[in-house]
């Protein structure tokens, strides 16, 4: 099977095919099943997904650094989720992407609006999601070298 390559860089592609995500500090250009070699942008593996990304959204990124150590089991979870934000209203795509070249994986979801998201992030399913979080049963958090950060961008 063959693995779905996706890049994103702070300079554009030359393919009708990139995403432009936007915020107020800066823009990101996200490309799928990309063949240019630009040497530009963080390539990923893209290791779960749902949806198709849209035309227009809301876009979060959930920046994660997992030591190489860690990396067996912070994929194991994310193989084996719930897969209950797929079931939220607004909900349009999920991407679980594995770094090439860096320790930073990342968990991208896509909105119909932000508000959509809020509402996820008050849900029952999103307390579900997280249940597990800082408990016995949780991903210990010696696997975390730094904390996890969320960027936001709308397409």
């Amino acid at each position: 099977m063959r693995v779905r390559k996706v890049v994103l860089s702070k300079v554009p592609f030359n393919d009708a095919a990139s995403i432009q995500l936007t915020s107020a500090q800066q823009n990101v250009y996200y490309i799928e099943d990309t063949r240019e070699d630009s040497g530009a942008g963080e390539v990923y593996s893209v290791l779960n997904e749902t949806g198709n990304i849209p035309d227009a959204g809301f876009v979060v990124l959930n920046n994660i650094p997992v030591s190489a150590d860690g990396r067996g089991m912070f994929e194991e979870r994310f193989q084996n989720r719930a897969g209950l934000v797929e079931k939220e209203p607004g909900f349009k795509a999920i991407r679980i992407l594995r770094p090439e070249t860096s320790d930073t994986y990342i968990v991208m979801t896509v909105w119909k609006s932000k508000e959509y998201f809020k509402k996820w992030q008050e849900s029952n399913a999103y307390n579900h999601a997280h249940k597990k979080r800082g408990t016995k049963e949780g991903l210990g958090s010696s696997i975390f070298p730094r904390p996890s950060y969320v960027t936001e961008y709308t397409i």
